[in-house]
């Protein structure tokens, strides 16, 4: 009934859609909450340092990157980096991403098994990520199905990754509204801007788990399908 790319299309519609709509409301969610300065008027790289202080973190250093919502937090070089409109900017918006980043820092101090196991994975992903579809597909036109295995087993490191994922974001986020919130540096209903921009976020990476199992059990379908064959 569905032969290549409407099969492809039944597997990876619904997770595009997905993912479309998460990028809509983080950039939503992000222009609105950016234009609202915060009630204590601390910027994001100021927030991340108290945050970090307040965890004895007073090593980890907080750097400006370049690029939008590049924000993120290098376990290897204990370095927060934050991106241009979170470092310099004393908005809400800018306030939930910083704790964010610094609830990253704070699972690093503490061992988090899941950030730990991320970590370790990136080298493998990002060997798998690109060289798993072409083992993959070059196992399929040969039609050598050993070797088409042996690429989906690569392919596989990313969609582990990918759901690996998923509780280091989420611990992340509750981290940070949580802090922000005992701290002081949000006052009432900031909190609800903040959980919109956080929840935003965290849809997305919900968006590309979800893509990328849907692309593993697509590519799955196809060998099986030979194997039966």
């Amino acid at each position: 009934m569905f032969g290549g790319y409407g099969l492809y299309i039944l597997f990876s519609l619904p997770a595009l859609l997905l993912g479309f709509w998460a990028q809509m409301k983080v950039k939503g969610a992000f222009n609105k909450y950016s234009k609202i300065r915060s009630y204590i008027g601390l910027t994001g790289a100021e927030v991340a340092r108290r945050m970090l202080n307040a965890s004895g973190l007073n090593s980890v250093q907080v750097e400006e990157t370049r690029g939008f919502l590049s924000d993120h937090y290098d376990p290897r070089a204990k370095t927060l980096r934050l991106s241009p409109d979170v470092y310099r900017s004393n908005s809400i918006a800018a306030a939930g991403i910083a704790a964010h980043e610094a609830g990253h820092a704070i699972q690093d101090q503490h061992g988090y098994a899941p950030l730990k196991f991320r970590s370790a994975m990136v080298p493998s992903v990002q060997f798998g990520s690109w060289l798993g579809p072409i083992i993959f597909i070059g196992g399929l036109l040969l039609q050598w199905d050993n070797l088409a295995w042996v690429g989906l087993g690569l392919f596989a490191l990313t969609a582990i990754f990918a759901l690996v994922t998923l509780p280091v974001e989420f611990n992340a986020s509750n981290r940070a509204k949580a802090w922000l919130t005992t701290s002081g540096v949000i006052y009432g209903e900031e909190s609800q801007g903040i959980n919109k921009v956080l929840d935003a976020a965290a849809l997305t990476y919900v968006a590309a788990a979800i893509q990328a199992v849907s692309t593993l059990l697509y590519y799955a379908f196809l060998l099986l399908g030979r194997s039966r064959d």
